[in-house]
């Protein structure tokens, strides 16, 4: 299976912030749509980086509650792992694994921003492979 198969799945919206907004803001968005993790954009550059809820956490951690009113860009992940749309699932769970991610922007053919597939699609993804592989080989077995 393919990762674009999870984004016909799941949808390609996308929620974003600006590079320039407060991580309160951010971590108000993150509450509000119930998501673990936003695209920073700057301007119409597209990707800028990446902010998690742990991103949030480690910088309450590090800075206290001050971190709140800096900059979402002060504590975003820059260097951001991304996948295509024609990338494997395996792959995908391998990069996941590898880098200790759980969030991963998805670039079209043209390296264009086109979704965000978390764990949870993933996990979602595998499970609904394997029950289709168990239910066929029930088929299978039954009409032998």
């Amino acid at each position: 299976m393919l990762v674009r198969h999870i984004l016909q799945d799941k949808g390609r919206a996308i929620i974003v912030i600006g590079h320039g907004a407060t991580m309160g803001e951010a971590a108000r968005l993150l509450a509000e749509k119930r998501i673990g993790a936003v695209i920073v954009t700057r301007g119409t550059d597209g990707l800028a980086g990446i902010l998690s809820e742990r991103d949030v956490v480690r910088a309450v951690a590090a800075d206290g509650p001050v971190a709140l009113d800096r900059t979402v860009s002060v504590y975003m992940t820059k260097d951001v792992a991304t996948c295509g749309e024609a990338d494997t699932v395996q792959d995908l769970m391998e990069m996941m694994t590898r880098g200790r991610f759980r969030h991963v922007p998805v670039l079209d053919c043209n390296e264009v921003l086109c979704g965000l597939v978390s764990i949870g699609d993933v996990v979602k993804t595998r499970i609904a492979e394997t029950q289709n592989e168990a239910n066929s080989l029930r088929d299978y077995i039954s009409a032998a």
